[in-house]
């Protein structure tokens, strides 16, 4: 085959393959694969079986009991996926098929020869990317080619140190080809994990393009084009292995995966010339006794590429599936060979992600299947030997060697430690050893704690520290953030190791324990070879006097010599001591122990215990000095290593584990020789004993570490979890607990409170719920907020472990805040509790309170803080924090030993004055420094005087000398204090008399300004409030307008196509939109769509089922004229200084940002003051009909009006077209003001903007445009900008409001109403300026024109002109507003009918095509008050002028009743009165008319406000003329109807409230829901980042490469739909991301998901994997935003808070 088809492997060839494997495969047995009518097999079978049986699809979805198959990836939780073996095997045996025996062999055979045909491949493929340096070496390659033919091609591997246009571009240089198939290469190499760039024979070529590609880092081999060729047939080999494991055999869904994975399971075949011939096959033979295929494609899998090695692991995963012993087969296997996987995957494999070493997630997670492997292949053993081998270097032709060295001394420079893809092998050994059989085996097996203790041995004392001490260090390694790395990984193995004996017995404790000493002891002592001898000195002891004995303690100086922050050991050793219920009294006794004292002195002398002790205190002193400031010299390394040995993830996993050893040796050793070791590495020997100067610590830095050191002492004798055995359960509470002390806060602000493993422990939600209140998010930006219940305070301590100095001060304060509050209490005091220890080993630890060193050192802590606060220094910064320490410690010792302690603080005298503690108690007592502290001492003295009352009486000063002294004390304050009072009144007095004598002077003159202000030159208007740039007082001496923005929209939804859903909803849709409309709830996932629907599964409406117009909006910020000039000159200039800034506006579209609200604008509109209240009466609309048609009568035609229309006939105004030639442009004289045409100047900035945008959009209008140049051309303003702003606004107001209040009322003013009068007043101006010769501005002209559209029966004119009925009526009333506002209440009504008219005829139109489903839309209101009771009557009357029109009606109001048509001509017809009421209460002061009953709904409140005839009363005797031009408009349409149906029906928009995509109500759903919901239309593949648009509910690829525009590549589908969709505005719900995305014009953001978890919070990326809900209110906000057309500026302001010149989407 390779030469038959020239050594090119295509598509048909693949498919030539697959045929001919299907065939060997099934025989003459097709049938029972597919039925006879399927046709020939042109693809995989699985796509085959779907479509040939449509209800197989059912068994995709879960099914109890069905094998899932799923693949999990790294990072995946562990789950059990064994947990319903026996449901599975029974679900298996209910569906199995007879096979017949020829066929099974077929199968079988056929497997078997694919099988190997892919190993005797894979046997010549390369494993790394290596290229041949010369021809020579080229043709030497080991090939499978018997003739050994000379044509060669060039593989390129894909790698992730590349983006996708780098390779492009660098395929397009090397390969010299052209862009496309450059693209069409990468697009292979991303998608398949390498591609065949070149076949050639000339190999000089080859090989030198190979090396440029080579030199930019790429990964590219050159081989035979034979071989290459028989790897593309191996994928393709492997692709249909995997396609049968998804196929089924009749109903049998088994038999093909067990068929498949029994020739998987055997050997390969002797006689493979490959076995003898390849080197490498022959030491896998050596190595493996009889090694199954699978053993093989173990070993081979790095030979792989990316989507070949993702099938065969799917392939792999599918034999899992299949039962139990299946399971373990494929465990056995990979534990067989799990070494040589390790290998490649540490030192060889180039893409690690798609390793096959991550299966072992799968195996090594089942219980069962973990330990079979543990009992039967040692893998626990092997994985230590891994470890030990590789990280001491023992490393050789790229693999691992075994038996491991354990002597050799690790380097953390070398690769090893580098390298990060140790993790997972650590991840490894950790599934395991939770594994609780597993953990049995390691607590009753000695082998396992011995080899883990040679594993944590060669990781003891790396990379130590020295301090420098004279000079800063110069260079600054990075190493000990590998380190670091692997220190997190080997702590957490560690623990887990450690907590596996707590299934042991007290032996086999006893013996890991004395195991781990004694492993200790050797390295300690220097008897290995572990520690370097260089930097480590060998163990001595010296003499330490402190009181009045003398310790032997080591000699160490932390200050001077090097330190290690990892010693795993020991960390170990605290695991193992934390099972005190079996270190307890009766357990020990059983093994003939007393205590644990005795077990540890029995194996190690005291100077060896001080000796283990000894290194992790050197860690607790070197982290103390390094807070201090002490080894500042050493830089951010050593800084690094302490937040993260002590404040970040290790500090539960080492730091507390030092602490723990340091409070076990309390228990163990002398409480006074534990005492003055830590005081001698602390260096505090002579500060606590009087000796106040210190060689070493200077200032500040001797009380810090006093501070740390009290901090260690009184964790080590008050923290009690583990001394107490506290479950997982009561430390997740108690952590918790403390974490919330601190008040109210978010769940990940909390997350950050606590250690990192509550946040994953599976006790977390129990343990929030017992001590927590939970508060939900209410509004858009907040989140759930946890708040500690009050009863669970008293078990707050301050002094938590956990808390640092000031969090432990906040929690104070938050403390005695609560009880002052409770009991009315001053100065509370917080009395800590008893440790509660009642049985273990550390039911001694209370014993350290007769410690007389404890004492000396509470009592040196007093006595020193007191001398130096009497110094002339006065109190240092760091005294407050020690005396508070020190009382905490008298405190703890009445509370656990009161007697004893009371009686050592009375009769143990220290210094040379002969005082006790409680001498020194009783002067601090009183010492105004410390006043925050008197109230603890005053307990303290308290506790101690019920324990002795005489004794401690006789120190203490009398209570009534205080008492009295502190009464004249308050008295003299109180004295005080009211003198100071009253001089500040007499002060204050003399100053208001001045001020008033001052103003009575200036009284008269202020008067007379006041009036000459009054006397205005003109009339009176409301202030505006200053000009936002000069802040100057607007007024009309200079000009001013509002800033605004022009952007085009497609908000607006119309109805193009009939659909029975559409018209459903809004037979359903509310009575009244100006009243609260609950939002439609979540639906539970994505909808099935149905195939003539068009809509998708999250769709509301298709996307060219919208409207384009332009919206324009104002801030409601004013600025000068010439301000606006000024403000505009300095964006450009900005642009000009920050070229390569993704600014928030762009200059080109001459945009700006508001200077105080920074909203985008582009903009300035003139402000006319709001419409005041006339006097004159208001004509009733009868008369004005009378008058206005006697008129009309006495007009003559004007040829001037004639060519100022569009000579469609439609009515139009030239003049009022975005595009019009014939608009006389402002041309500003420098010399004069701006504010000389101050109207013109502001028009011609809404100029600048419509008419670019009225080009560039000129395919998405209908209608034909006169010839460019022509008069008349462009968007008609009136209707595409004024008349759509309306709508717009009318929109984004459905749904909202209260009772007793209309849309006009809940519009604001400084807004909305202002926005509409100013953009009328522009459409007046700019008709003025093309009557600027006539004296009134053409007023009288235009509104004979208007008034002739609506009210001429001439027939001949009528025949010339378009029908009434085909425009728009509400662009007639905007015509009106802008030229005769007098009239606009009057024109109301005439265009209301005409819009009633419209409707009735288009629904007609469109009902007809619709069939309705009995049940829909059941109307069960009546609207006779405003249609009357048969309104048949009058949608016949009105299509009675066209036959066919008429029978259409008919036919409508049988079938869909006439209730329905009521409801919908009701609901088409309502957003009408509501624009109008908008358009007339702008510009018009309300009519004089009663206020309507709000009970009544929304429709009969505008037609009362409006003062519009209701169609139930137009047969009334007055409404004669209106009867009568509404009879001339239906018959001048039902004429033109006849000629042009496609053309002459108006538009309908819908009518309800604008909903965005249908989000599910669980974000999960989306996934679980069928495949084909998230697939991307363009692509028709399943993109990596869907991104669903909110407007439409369309997916599309977000940031891929399938889906980019052709024109500009840096523009992907989200950017490319946006045009279709939104125009210029897109909203985007990226599903995986879980955030949303805006698009605006080139530029985006990304925002807050309107998803939250059970926390109430959003999960950015789902990085924390918790199910994400709909929230309403936040998704309400997004759609407030889209309706209000509010993205542009959200976006800018988004940018606006950030320079960066990495383009918006690299924020």
């Amino acid at each position: 085959m390779p030469g038959s088809r020239k050594y090119h492997f295509t598509r048909s060839t693949r498919l030539e393959v697959l045929q001919e494997l299907y065939a060997a495969f099934w025989g003459p047995y097709q049938d029972l694969f597919l039925p006879q009518s399927s046709g020939p097999l042109t693809g995989l079978l699985s796509e085959a079986q779907k479509a040939a049986y449509p209800k197989a699809d059912a068994d995709e979805a879960p099914n109890p009991g069905k094998p899932c198959g799923r693949i999990f990836n790294k990072g995946t939780p562990k789950v059990n996926p064994n947990r319903s073996a026996a449901i599975v095997d029974q679900w298996a045996i209910r569906n199995r098929a007879t096979v017949p025996h020829e066929l099974r062999d077929f199968m079988s055979r056929t497997v078997a020869y694919g099988l190997d045909f892919v190993l005797d491949t894979l046997d010549f493929s390369p494993t790394e990317t290596v290229l041949p340096q010369t021809e020579a070496d080229l043709k030497k390659l080991p090939t499978a080619d018997p003739l050994g033919n000379d044509l060669f091609s060039i593989i390129v591997w894909n790698d992730e140190k590349h983006s996708f246009d780098e390779g492009w571009q660098h395929l397009h240089d090397s390969l010299g080809c052209t862009s496309d198939e450059a693209l069409d290469l990468t697009k292979r190499l991303d998608g398949e994990g390498r591609a065949v760039v070149e076949v050639s024979a000339n190999v000089s070529r080859l090989l030198d393009v190979s090396r440029q590609i080579q030199g930019v880092d790429m990964g590219v081999t050159v081989r035979r084009a034979y071989d290459t060729f028989r790897e593309e047939v191996s994928a393709v080999i492997i692709e249909w292995l995997m396609d049968l494991m998804q196929c089924r055999l009749l109903n049998d869904t088994i038999i093909l995966r067990e068929v498949v994975a029994a020739e998987i399971y055997s050997p390969r075949k002797k006689d493979s010339s490959s076995l003898t011939s390849n080197q490498e096959a022959t030491k896998v033979l050596a190595e493996i006794k009889d090694a199954a295929r699978l053993d093989w494609l173990f070993l081979y899998h790095a030979r792989l590429w990316k989507r070949v090695r993702l099938n065969l692991k799917r392939v792999i995963v599918s034999m899992l599936t299949i039962n139990h012993e299946h399971r373990l087969t494929v465990a056995v296997h990979f534990a067989t060979v799990y070494h040589r996987i390790i290998d490649t995957y540490l030192l060889i494999d180039r893409e690690a992600e798609t390793s096959i070493k991550y299966l072992s997630v799968q195996i090594f997670t089942v219980p069962s299947v973990a330990a079979y492997i543990v009992r039967h292949n040692n893998i626990i053993s092997r994985l230590l030997a891994i470890i030990t081998s590789f990280f001491t270097n023992g490393i050789q032709n790229k693999r691992i060697t075994f038996p491991p060295d354990s002597t050799r001394r690790v380097d953390v420079d070398s690769y090893p430690f580098r390298s990060k893809r140790f993790m997972p092998v650590f991840s490894d050994l950790r599934y395991l050893c939770t594994n609780r059989t597993i953990q049995e085996l390691i607590a009753a097996n000695h082998d396992y704690i011995t080899q883990f203790i040679s594993v944590c041995q060669i990781f003891m004392g790396i990379n130590s520290n020295k301090r420098a001490a004279s000079s800063h260090v110069e260079y600054e390694t990075e190493s000990w953030i590998s380190v670091f790395n692997v220190t997190l990984s080997l702590s957490r193995v560690v623990k887990v190791y450690g907590e596996a004996f707590a299934l042991s017995t007290s032996s086999n404790l006893l013996y890991a324990i004395t195991a781990v000493l004694h492993a200790i002891l050797s390295t300690c002592t220097l008897s290995n070879e572990q520690l370097d001898k260089a930097k480590y000195s060998p163990i001595t002891f010296f003499t330490v006097e402190f009181g009045d004995a003398e310790y032997q303690i080591i000699q160490f100086d932390v200050l001077s010599q090097w330190v290690s922050f990892h010693h795993s050991l020991h960390w170990l050793l605290a695991e193992l001591f934390k099972h005190v219920h079996l270190l307890s009294d009766d357990p020990l006794a059983e093994v003939g122990m007393k205590s644990l004292r005795e077990v540890v002195l029995r194996n190690a002398s005291e100077r060896a215990v001080l000796t283990v002790v000894d290194f992790p205190l050197r860690v607790l002193t070197m982290v103390a000095q390094i807070r201090t400031g002490l080894w500042v010299r050493n830089g951010f390394a050593i800084r690094g290593q302490l937040l993260h040995y002590r404040d970040f993830m290790l500090r539960e996993l080492c730091y507390d584990q030092d602490l723990f050893i340091l409070q076990t040796a309390f228990v163990i050793l002398d409480p006074n020789l534990v005492m003055v070791t830590i005081l001698t590495r602390f260096q505090l020997v002579l500060w606590f004993s009087g000796h106040t100067p210190h060689p070493n610590y200077e200032g500040s830095q001797l009380l810090s570490m006093v501070e740390e050191f009290l901090y260690v002492i009184i964790t080590c004798v008050s923290e009690f979890a583990n001394a107490r055995h506290l479950t997982p359960l009561e430390n997740v509470r108690r952590e918790l607990l403390h974490g919330l002390a601190l008040g109210p806060c978010s769940f990940t602000e909390l997350c950050k409170r606590v250690a990192e493993r509550i946040i994953d422990d599976i006790h977390l939600d129990k343990a929030l719920s017992s001590v927590a209140n939970y508060k939900p998010p209410t509004g858009t930006t907040d989140y759930g907020i946890y708040e500690l219940k009050d009863e669970v305070f008293d078990e707050v301590n301050p002094f938590f472990y956990h808390y640092t100095r000031n969090r432990r001060e906040e929690v104070e304060t938050i403390l005695k805040a609560r009880i002052t509050k409770k009991t009315g209490e001053a100065n509370p005091i917080i009395i800590p509790k008893p440790l509660g220890i009642e049985f273990g080993p550390f039911t001694a630890l209370p014993l350290v309170f007769h410690s007389d060193v404890l004492l000396q050192i509470v009592f040196y802590a007093l006595a020193n803080i007191l001398v130096q606060a009497d110094s002339p220094a006065g109190v240092a910064p760091s005294s407050d924090a020690v005396m508070d320490q020190a009382v905490h410690l008298i405190m703890l010792g009445l509370v656990e030993q009161p007697d004893a302690f009371t009686y050592l603080a009375l009769n143990t005298a220290f210094g040379e004055d002969h005082l006790t503690l409680v001498d020194i108690m009783c002067i601090a007592e009183q010492h105004e420094d410390f006043r925050a502290s008197k109230p603890k001492i005053q307990w303290c003295l308290d506790e101690m005087t019920k324990i002795k009352p005489q004794e401690v009486k006789e120190r203490r000063p009398k209570a009534s000398e205080d008492g009295a002294s502190a009464v004249a004390e308050e008295e003299a304050k109180k004295k005080a204090a009211k003198a100071r009072q009253a001089k500040i009144m007499q002060q204050f007095a003399a100053q208001q008399k001045s001020f008033l004598d001052q103003y009575e002077d200036d009284e008269e003159d202020t008067e007379m300004e006041s009036e000459r202000a009054s006397t205005p030159l003109q009339e009176k208007v409301e202030p505006l409030g200053p000009c936002i740039v000069c802040q100057d007082e607007l007024d009309h001496t200079q000009a001013f307008g509002v800033l605004g923005f022009v952007q085009p929209s497609r908000l607006i939804k119309t109805i193009s196509e009939p659909r029975l859903e559409l018209f459903a909803d809004i037979l359903s849709g509310p009575a009244s939109l100006d009243r609260s409309v609950a939002p439609p709830t979540p639906a539970d996932g994505p909808r099935h769509p149905s195939s003539d629907d068009g809509v998708g599964p999250f769709g509301v409406t298709p996307s060219d089922e919208t409207r384009f117009g332009l919206y324009a909006s104002v801030c409601g910020h004013l600025m000068h004229l010439e301000c606006f000039a000024v403000y505009s000159a300095s964006v450009e200039q900005r642009h000009l200084q920050q070229p390569t800034r993704n600014h928030p506006e762009s200059v080109e579209r001459t945009e700006f940002l508001c200077p105080l609200c920074k909203s985008l604008g582009n903009i300035i509109l003139p402000v006319i003051p709001p419409p005041q209240p006339s006097k004159i009466p208001i004509s009733t609309f009868s008369d004005w009909m009378r008058r206005t048609n006697i008129e009309l009568l006495a007009i003559e035609p004007e040829r001037q009006r004639a060519a100022l229309q569009q000579p469609t006939g439609s009515g139009e105004w030239v003049f009022w077209t975005a595009e019009d030639s014939g608009y006389p442009h402002y041309v500003h004289n420098s010399q004069a003001p701006l504010s000389g045409d101050w109207a013109h100047h502001i028009l011609e900035t809404v100029e600048n903007i419509v008419r670019p945008l009225s080009s560039q959009t000129v395919y998405l209008r209908e209608r034909s445009e006169p010839p460019r140049g022509s008069r008349g051309r462009g968007m008609y303003l009136p209707g595409e900008l004024v008349g759509y702003t309306i709508d717009a606004i009318e929109i984004a107001q459905r749904g909202l409001g209260q009772e007793g209040s209309t849309i006009a009322d809940n519009a604001n003013e400084s807004t909305i109403m202002r926005l509409l009068r100013g953009l009328i007043s522009c459409m007046g101006k700019r008709a003025a300026l093309e009557f600027d010769h006539v004296k009134d501005g053409g007023k009288k002209v235009i509104r004979q024109g208007i008034l002739r559209r609506l009210l001429s029966d001439d027939a001949q004119g009528l025949a010339t002109v378009a029908p009434i009925l085909q425009r728009d009526p509400f662009t007639l009333l905007i015509e009106t507003a802008a030229i005769a506002p007098e009239m606009l209440h009057h024109i109301a009504v005439l265009t209301y009918y005409v819009r009633l008219a419209q409707a009735a005829v288009t629904l007609v139109d469109l009902l007809a095509d619709v069939q309705i489903i009995e049940g829909i839309g059941e109307v069960s209101q009546t609207y006779a008050p405003v249609f009357g009771e048969n309104v048949s009557v009058f949608v016949l009357s009105v299509c009675r002028h066209y036959p066919e029109l008429e029978r259409k009606a008919g036919n409508v109001l049988r079938i869909w009743g006439e209730g329905r048509f009521q409801r919908l001509l009701y609901a088409h017809t309502l957003p009408f009165l509501r624009k109008t009421l908008l358009l007339t209460r702008a510009m018009l002061p309300p009519l004089a008319v009663a206020a309507p009953d709000p009970s009544l709904p929304e429709y009969s409140r505008l037609l009362h406000l409006l003062n519009i005839p209701a169609l139930a009363d137009i047969a009334l005797p007055q409404q004669e003329s209106l009867r009568t031009a509404l009879s001339s408009w239906c018959k001048h349409f039902g004429g033109k109807y006849a000629q042009s149906r496609e053309t002459i029906l108006p538009y309908l928009d819908v009518p309800g409230v604008h909903q965005l995509a249908r989000l599910p109500a669980i974000l999960d759903s989306i996934i679980a829901s069928s495949p084909n919901t998230l697939v991307c239309q363009r692509c028709e593949t399943i993109p990596n980042d869907p991104a669903i648009c909110l407007i439409c509910g369309t997916v599309c690829c977000h940031q891929s490469h399938c889906c980019v525009d052709v024109d500009d590549r840096k523009q992907g589908e989200c950017n490319m739909h946006t045009r279709e969709c939104g125009g210029a505005v897109g909203m985007y719900f990226l599903v995986k991301r879980c955030m949303v995305l805006y698009l605006y014009a080139g530029s985006g953001s990304f925002l807050q998901p309107p998803y939250l978890d059970v926390h109430g919070e959003f999960d950015y990326m789902m990085r924390r994997g918790r199910r994400q809900y709909l929230h309403q209110q936040r998704f309400e906000d997004v759609r407030k935003t889209w309706l209000n057309h509010g993205i542009p500026t959200l976006v800018a302001r988004k940018l606006d808070g950030i320079i960066d010149s990495g383009g918006w989407d690299s924020l």
